[in-house]
């Protein structure tokens, strides 16, 4: 959840430096007329944000104490250098596409990777330790909203629990299945 709202916010604050800066796009012509400005690239500071507040999750949150086995680090690792690898890709598509100049995705790069390390640490040391208490407020049971941040390898865990549920009621229900439809 708070990674969704440090979306909004790295958006939000890329929608306030376009209008404070009102830096153009690229000239593509007189048949296209571009209604929003340019500096800096949303695109390329929101990918650049994603990828490194990802990059952070997996090597810090991710319980690297509990799971130090070669095909984890192997997937940490491919895991970083794919997010890297796709936001240098959107970048540099926006420069090739003449969406944006140079300059233009390199401060938006900057920018979202200025915004996602304290956001990061922010959720990391103010936000988590209030997930607990969150987590029973009516409005977070209402939207079915839990804390699974304790929770090792959480994939895993919802998977075989849901497994384990659906083999029970499988057993209640006899060899036919009976199900009510």
């Amino acid at each position: 959840m708070t990674f969704l709202i440090g979306i909004v916010c790295n958006e939000g604050i890329n929608w306030v430096a376009k209008h404070i800066i009102q830096e153009p796009r690229p000239c593509r012509g007189h048949d296209v007329v571009f209604s929003e400005y340019g500096m800096p690239s949303s695109h390329s500071q929101f990918m650049w944000f994603f990828a490194v507040y990802i990059i952070l999750f997996t090597y810090i949150r991710l319980h690297p104490a509990n799971s130090n086995s070669l095909s984890e680090l192997l997937w940490r690792h491919c895991l970083a250098i794919g997010v890297v690898i796709l936001a240098i890709l959107v970048s540099l598509s926006r420069v090739y596409l003449n969406y944006h100049t140079i300059r233009q995705v390199v401060c938006g790069a900057l920018l979202g990777i200025i915004l996602a390390v304290p956001w990061f640490l922010l959720t990391q040391i103010v936000f988590s330790p209030l997930f607990p208490q969150i987590v029973t407020w009516p409005i977070s049971e209402f939207f079915l909203i839990r804390d699974s941040s304790l929770i090792p390898k959480v994939l895993w865990f919802e998977y075989t629990s849901a497994r384990t549920e659906a083999r029970n009621r499988q057993r209640k229900l006899g060899p036919m299945g009976n199900r009510m439809s």
